[in-house]
């Protein structure tokens, strides 16, 4: 069956691909010439607030500029992604419905989730690759933990009583955690949210000891102290973090994940509007003044065809699908 969806996929990359080259933006040769005359729906599939939300928002407000035409972010969380990805599955494909696909989306949660109210493969189309973002590993201030050996040796000595909040089941904060707890043998409770802004609270508050988060979220509270920072997630220091050691820098090796996102529609929407979509996403995106607001939040950008953001999901599935293995995580 896997292989199956894999093959589709590649299908339809080879369909956006040929496509590129056949239309150009804003065609107008066909019945969407007078696309779009409406507001388009972006149906964000997390909290607002959270660091898909913000990616999101500075993207729909120079959308809206650009293309005369008004962009509303849809907030939709829950269920690692899947109640709002749902909701772009289901839409009808004529432009007026987009989506966040991510990480968790379009590679996590066809390994986590022994049921999925949607099948990427076959309900969602690729529309452009945004870029990607680390996680930064933080504690509150009152853990005894100065840095990453510091709490695993604490988390090793209260076995479980640890407590590790994530923005919910299947995403990369939830995950990575778990790739953590596997390579370092040790045991911490995962306390799943319905988004990050309320996770961050109650780290804040001292409810919960430590969390896996964006940097696009977390980052304003690294900086006014708020929290501790011990490392970062990718295989490289973050620009936006660069006092930060990477977590297989500071003792954890082979630790590595991001979190990555892009744009989506329901699949059959016309290429002749995805094209033109890919490359209005794109001029923003190479906008110099947005790219600096987005790397202030630590989201490194990525300008594409529209079938990068596919290919990226298709290259990840295994080793996601690994980690859940190896973590024993499940979600029913």
């Amino acid at each position: 069956m896997r292989n199956n969806r894999s093959t589709l996929s590649r299908r339809q990359l080879l369909q956006y691909a040929a496509s590129a080259s056949l239309v150009g933006p804003w065609v107008s040769s066909s019945a969407w010439a007078a696309w779009p005359d409406k507001p388009i729906k972006l149906v964000v599939p997390s909290a607002a607030g959270g660091a898909p939300d913000v990616i999101c928002r500075i993207l729909t407000t120079e959308l809206s500029k650009n293309m005369g035409t008004p962009f509303i972010v849809d907030n939709k969380p829950g269920a690692g992604g899947a109640i709002g990805i749902q909701e772009v599955a289901r839409a009808a494909p004529d432009g007026y419905t987009l989506g966040y696909g991510n990480v968790a989306t379009l590679a996590i949660n066809q390994s986590l989730y022994s049921k999925l109210p949607y099948d990427a493969d076959k309900q969602l189309a690729s529309v452009a690759m945004m870029g990607y973002v680390q996680n930064a590993l933080v504690v509150n201030n009152s853990v005894a933990a100065r840095n990453v050996e510091e709490l695993i040796a604490l988390a090793k000595s209260r076995p479980g009583r640890l407590t590790m909040a994530s923005a919910g089941n299947g995403t990369t904060g939830h995950l990575g955690g778990e790739l953590f707890k596997s390579l370092t043998g040790t045991f911490i409770t995962h306390v799943p949210y319905r988004g990050s802004p309320q996770a961050i609270q109650d780290l804040i508050g001292g409810q919960i000891d430590l969390m896996f988060d964006n940097l696009s979220s977390i980052l304003p509270h690294i900086r006014a102290g708020r929290v501790r920072a011990l490392g970062v997630s990718g295989n490289r220091r973050s620009p936006s973090a660069p006092d930060l050691p990477t977590i297989a820098e500071a003792g954890v090796t082979g630790y590595e994940t991001t979190a990555w996102g892009g744009i989506v529609a329901p699949f059959g929407t016309p290429r002749e509007l995805i094209t033109p979509l890919n490359s209005e996403i794109n001029k923003v995106l190479g906008t110099r003044a947005i790219s600096e607001r987005y790397a202030q939040i630590g989201f490194e950008l990525t300008i594409a065809p529209p079938e990068r953001l596919f290919e990226r999901a298709l290259s990840e599935r295994p080793m996601w699908a690994q980690v859940v293995k190896r973590s024993g995580a499940r979600v029913d």
